[in-house]
């Protein structure tokens, strides 16, 4: 419910050119009770006014020099479509069709001269309680709409946060406690950027990558586990993760789990067709992929793991370069390249964050 003291608090314009018929207005209007009363007697000025001042209610003649009031409705229709304007018409017409012309035209109420000034008390509290009613409907909307959105990006938090530990969870079985999705994502998001991807993409990438090997909760720890060189039908095994995580990830609407299946189908194919699942070679290799091969095996060369101890970041640079052309996409080695410096800068981080407690399972 709106309070009386409301609807005399409310900002009433009034846009009439007749002087004297202006003044009898503001004089009806102090009467009973309003107190912010704006009164000008033309409509040069209105569409400014309306939007600086936000009236709860404009009393409008229709019938004014140079711009008349059917005017002033349009304009202020079609800079606020979606808004309640609180237009309250008056005019000495009688004529039935300008009555319904004026209504039709945005007016929620009909005032004639001569003015009866119980009547027009009565139609502008109406239509300021209206108004303010409108109002709070809107504050309470908009409010909602907060907390909603508020609620939707914690749960897309949440969903994140579940499926990169699924991520985690699958890296730990061969890798440094997690590390390296930590690494390697910040990596493919440092270089994607570098490569000229929008932020969006970037930081779609970064969440996307901590799923690439997603594929290897289904490897034997048999053969993840392997402390030597693995058999050709080990290694047979060992490949089918890339296709194995593409399909746990497939079938999702959301650019995230799009760009997740991307990664974990292509990030082991080759530039020059000799990778896997599929054997995709050059461009055919979608632009993520390249990149996320580069950082992959650069974490890689530069980590412990259980078959090999790590390269130093000088030697591990040179392999990359090596393999430029034939491995990897010979643009996106010449960027990482040039990154290198700030690549060494996240993998410092990452290893600091760890030796502090900090928790690296996410982003």
């Amino acid at each position: 419910m709106i309070s009386p003291e409301a609807i005399l608090n409310a900002r009433i314009l009034v846009v009439e050119d007749d002087t004297i018929s202006r003044k009898l207005l503001v004089n009806i209007l102090l009467s009973a009770g309003f107190i912010d009363v704006h009164a000008i007697p033309d409509a040069g000025h209105v569409h400014t006014i309306y939007k600086q001042y936000k009236p709860h209610l404009v009393l409008l003649d229709l019938n004014l020099p140079g711009i008349d009031g059917f005017t002033v409705m349009q304009q202020l229709r079609e800079t606020y479509p979606d808004d309640y304007l609180p237009i309250l018409v008056i005019s000495a017409e009688t004529d039935p069709e300008v009555y319904a012309r004026a209504l039709s035209g945005g007016a929620k109420d009909f005032l004639n001269k001569p003015y009866d000034g119980a009547k027009v008390v009565l139609r502008c509290r109406n239509i300021i309680e209206v108004r303010l009613l409108y109002q709070e409907l809107q504050e309470k909307n908009d409010d909602l709409e907060v907390k909603i959105a508020a609620r939707t990006k914690e749960l897309s938090d949440s969903r994140l946060d579940v499926i990169r530990r699924l991520g985690y969870a699958a890296e730990c079985r061969d890798s440094d406690t997690g590390q390296h999705i930590v690494r390697m994502s910040r990596f493919c998001a440092c270089l994607a950027r570098a490569m000229g991807m929008t932020g969006e993409e970037c930081e779609l990438i970064l969440a996307s990558a901590p799923l690439h090997d997603i594929g290897k909760i289904a490897i034997p720890d048999s053969i993840l586990l392997k402390p030597g060189s693995l058999t050709p039908e080990e290694w047979g095994v060992m490949k089918t993760h890339a296709w194995i995580g593409g399909e746990i990830l497939s079938g999702g609407d959301s650019s995230f789990l799009k760009m997740s299946e991307t990664i974990a189908r292509t990030h082991h194919e080759r530039w020059d067709g000799a990778g896997y699942p599929v054997g995709l070679k050059g461009k055919e290799i979608p632009l993520v992929g390249r990149i996320c091969s580069v950082c992959d095996v650069f974490d890689a060369l530069t980590s412990d793991r259980p078959y090999k101890n790590a390269w130093s970041v000088e030697a591990a640079a040179v392999e990359i370069r090596k393999m430029s052309g034939a491995h990897f996409d010979p643009e996106v080695v010449d960027v990482f390249l040039t990154i290198l410096p700030d690549v060494c800068i996240i993998k410092r981080d990452v290893e600091t964050q760890v030796l502090r407690g900090h928790t690296v399972s996410g982003q």
